[in-house]
């Protein structure tokens, strides 16, 4: 518990928000491996799945920042209504961006099948398609982030 005190006392909130987000990332990790049963590293830095860590980020900071600064502080304030636009962009904009780059990449695949040796360039272009979340993968990205900010010890 040492190793993690030093960190903690440099930067309370940024430490405890980092850790919801590589903990994010690992779950990520874990489902697809039981889920797809097979690692895919992708998984340990990309965007989009279950649970969201952009979610769990806010929510960890913004737990984080109400225990160490006050839930009355301008901090605190501050850090909810970030975490309101970045979860609310996750579900809203990012998921569309999603769906319409499956759109895409399933035409441009048709596309490909009727053209492609005339235009071999385009053959490995494809959208990134999971770039948002679905409510469920925002909440359990959020309930992670407010256990690791409530789990994570105030240093003294």
């Amino acid at each position: 518990m040492q190793w993690l005190m030093m960190p903690l006392q440099w930067n309370f909130v940024l430490v405890t928000s980092l850790v919801a987000s590589l903990a994010a990332q690992l779950v990520k990790v874990i489902l697809n491996l039981i889920i797809i049963g097979k690692f895919i590293p992708e998984r340990i830095w990309g965007a989009g799945g279950m649970p969201s860590s952009h979610s769990a980020t806010v929510c960890a900071m913004v737990v984080a920042t109400g225990r160490y600064c006050g839930v009355d502080s301008t901090l605190f304030a501050i850090a909810v209504v970030l975490s309101v636009i970045v979860m609310y962009d996750a579900m809203g904009v990012r998921r569309e961006t999603g769906e319409q780059a499956k759109v895409l990449n399933q035409m441009l695949n048709e596309w490909m099948d009727e053209s492609a040796q005339s235009l071999p360039w385009l053959a490995d272009k494809r959208l990134k398609e999971m770039v948002g979340h679905t409510p469920i993968q925002v909440l359990a990205g959020a309930v992670l982030g407010v256990a690791i900010g409530f789990l994570m010890p105030i240093p003294g």
